[in-house]
This record gives C-alpha cells, sequence and structure tokens, in this order.
C-alpha cells in the first residue's frame, strides 16, 4: 500500500475522533432543556456551557506539554475515554435521589465533557499535520464537517427524546447521552488499533510559562482572541437561537422545546459550511473567503436583532451557522503556519482561546437577564450584541489572514 492511500485510511479513525468532539456541542439543547426541567434563569442555564468551555482555559496549554511527553495519538486517545465517561455519567441520574444531586452529576458531566474536548481539540490538529503535507485547512474544516455532523443531529435527538410519548428507557432527552457514550466507545477502539507513525520532538520541550509568552507573537494573540470570538458566537448561537424564535415567534403555551430546531437549523447550515469550506479553501484566495464568510455573520447579528418575521430570524441562523463554520480551521492555520517548530505549544495556546466559549455565554446571560428586569420587550437582543462585538473583532482579523 502506498503512503497516500496509507494516510487516507488513517485519517478514518481521525475523523471518528472529530465526531466525538462534537459531542461538546450537545451542551446547548441540553442546557435548555435543563432550564425547563430544573426551572433554571437564563444566566444559570448558560452556566452550563460556560462550565464546559471553562475547562480549555486549564487544560489547554499543558495538553501540549503533555503531547510531547506521551505522543500526540496517546493524548487523543485519553481525550475520548475522558469524553466517553463524561457522557455516560448522566444516564445514572435516575438514581440520584434528589434534584439538587442531579444537578451535580450534570456539574460533573460538563466538566469532563469540557476537560475531554480541551484535550481532544489541542492534540487531534498537531495529529492531523502529521497526516496531512498539504492543504492543512481544509483538511482541518473538513474534520470540522464531520463534527458538525454531531452537533447537528444533537439537538434533534434531545428534542425527539424530551417530546416522544415511546419510554426511552426512562431516559427522555438523555437518551441522546446513551449514543454519544456507544459512538465514543468506537472511537476509542478504532484510534487504538491504528498505527501512526510520530515525528519525535527536537530540542527542549517548552515549559509553560514558555507557552504563554508566545502569546508576545502579534499574530498569535490576535489569532488566540479571534478564536474566543469564534467559539463564544457558536456556544451563544446554540443557546440563545431557540429563545429569540420563542421570543419574537411564540404564543402563548410555548416552550423552548417547540424552537429547538433552530439548533438544528444553525448546524446544519454549519455542517454545509464545512463541507464547502473544504473544497473552496483549495482553489480560492483564502483571506476573500475569510472576508466573506464572516459578513455573512455580521449580516446575521443584524437579523437577530431587528429581524421579527420568521423568514428573517431562519435567514439569520442560517447566515451565522455557514459563516462561523470555516472562522476556527483557517484561524487555527494561521496560527499554526506562523511557528511550524512550535505546534503543540501553539496549538495549546489556540484551545484555550475556546475558553471564550465561557465568556460570551456568561455576558450574554447577564445581559439579556438584565434586560428583563429593565422590563425589556426583547431581552434576547442584547445577548445577540454581544455576539455582534466578536464579529466586528473577526472583520478586524480579517488582513491578518494569508493564502
Amino acid at each position: 500500500m502506498n503512503s497516500s492511500n496509507s494516510n487516507k485510511l488513517t485519517l478514518i479513525p481521525v475523523m471518528i475522533t472529530f465526531f466525538t468532539m462534537g459531542f461538546v456541542d450537545l451542551v446547548g439543547a441540553v442546557s435548555n432543556n435543563m432550564q425547563e426541567d430544573f426551572g433554571l434563569s437564563d444566566s444559570a442555564a448558560n452556566f452550563f456551557p460556560s462550565l464546559v468551555f471553562f475547562w480549555f482555559l486549564i487544560f489547554s496549554v499543558p495538553t501540549g506539554m503533555l503531547m510531547n511527553k506521551i505522543g500526540r495519538k496517546n493524548t487523543v486517545l485519553l481525550s475520548i475515554v475522558v469524553t466517553t465517561v463524561a457522557v455516560m455519567l448522566p444516564l445514572f441520574d435516575s438514581f440520584m435521589p434528589t434534584k439538587d444531586s442531579q444537578l451535580w452529576l450534570m456539574y460533573i458531566s460538563f466538566s469532563l465533557l469540557g476537560i475531554g474536548n480541551a484535550i481532544m481539540q489541542t492534540s487531534i490538529n498537531p495529529l492531523v499535520t502529521m497526516i496531512v503535507k498539504g492543504h492543512l485547512a481544509s483538511t482541518l474544516t473538513f474534520g470540522q464537517f464531520v463534527k458538525a455532523i454531531a452537533s447537528f443531529i444533537a439537538p434533534l435527538i434531545a428534542a425527539w427524546g424530551a417530546t416522544t410519548t415511546a419510554p426511552l428507557l426512562g431516559l427522555s432527552w438523555r437518551i441522546l447521552f446513551l449514543l454519544f457514550f456507544v459512538i465514543g466507545m468506537v472511537a476509542t477502539l478504532s484510534l487504538g488499533f491504528t498505527r501512526i507513525e510520530e515525528e519525535p520532538n527536537e530540542g527542549k520541550a517548552s515549559g509553560f510559562v514558555d507557552c504563554l509568552k508566545m502569546l508576545g507573537s502579534p499574530i498569535i494573540l490576535l489569532s488566540f482572541i479571534g478564536i474566543m470570538c469564534h467559539v463564544g458566537i457558536d456556544v451563544g448561537t446554540n443557546a440563545v437561537a431557540p429563545k429569540i424564535l420563542l421570543e419574537r415567534l411564540g404564543t402563548e403555551g410555548d416552550t423552548l422545546s417547540k424552537f429547538e430546531y433552530a439548533t438544528s437549523l444553525y448546524f446544519a447550515f454549519r455542517t454545509l459550511g464545512c463541507f464547502t469550506g473544504s473544497i473552496i479553501m483549495c482553489r480560492f484566495n483564502i483571506r476573500v473567503f475569510f472576508a466573506l464568510i464572516v459578513t455573512m455573520m455580521g449580516l446575521a447579528m443584524v437579523g437577530f436583532v431587528f429581524g421579527t418575521e420568521q423568514w428573517e430570524l431562519w435567514a439569520a441562523i442560517a447566515l451565522v451557522g455557514y459563516g462561523n463554520s470555516n472562522v476556527f480551521s483557517i484561524v487555527f492555520s494561521q496560527a499554526m503556519l506562523s511557528a511550524p517548530e512550535k505546534k503543540n505549544e501553539v496549538s495549546g495556546l489556540m484551545i484555550m482561546g475556546l475558553f471564550g466559549g465561557t465568556v460570551f455565554p456568561l455576558l450574554m446571560g447577564y445581559a439579556s437577564d438584565a434586560a428583563k428586569a429593565a422590563g425589556a420587550v426583547h431581552p434576547q437582543i442584547w445577548a445577540a450584541v454581544v455576539m455582534a462585538v466578536g464579529v466586528v473583532y473577526l472583520l478586524c482579523y480579517t488582513p491578518k489572514v494569508k493564502q
């Protein structure tokens, strides 16, 4: 078997791992279901996705250092195991005696999901650079396409589980965790039995402070902030889109479950964006493409703030889904290519930027709660304004993108 075919076969278990990476995007749909089940406020419900992404701040840079010690493949395997345990825990919440203890189980599950995802996202991208020698941005985007499939089906399964009259083993929307647990086991076995030759580390491994000092490089610092904005908009849209539809289109008696399709619509266009983006970036100027997709996101924010008709809100969700789908791979690849001799360390720093998934939902929750307290008719407008700030930054980042 020639090297090209071997690399393609090696990519199969890696892409299954990208699918498990998408488990983290269940937090938006699940937090909305939990908000109804436990009677939580917007800020309390948004705390759960924030909790997931908090761990990126803690674990990303140490993971870059861990890869230097145990290798990239072993680090990815560790991340899958932690993620699989995370999605297993909610299956046991029926054994918990009180609502408070059930909430604490979800706190632990979401924390482990964040830790596993932080390790995975830090280690899998450098692993891909060992398998694919050209078209890095497009390959990473294809991986994001596979990840987006998991993100797309998560709210559909959660909504179906929450509304179906079938018993579903008594799991309701938690049936999603059972499915993802099985897929996590498949990912662990498939990658575990795949042979990947890793390039040896040369020179002295960087310490924690050395990694943070790399933020002194302008392109790495700007890319770090860009990643924060990307994931903040991603998690924010995931959590707030159903609330915006309920606020603008809902009638008396409607609940968030009726509008969970908004999250699936977002991820459907994000999936489409990842697939088409991986092709477009092989053929066209990346900077022009980046400017186009960020402009689409800007139009989406206008729709979220001013839209009142169903088609306007659907269009806004579609535009931000398609536009945001390729931001991560472009920004990440710009940082990686700026310091090719420090891929592990740069990857750790960029994934630490996913901490934006903690900052944005919290700010959005506080903004909407404050607007409600002030008597605003459409308080979710202010959550959209918080996301719009991230879009403005990405527009300013555009000149830094190189082909």
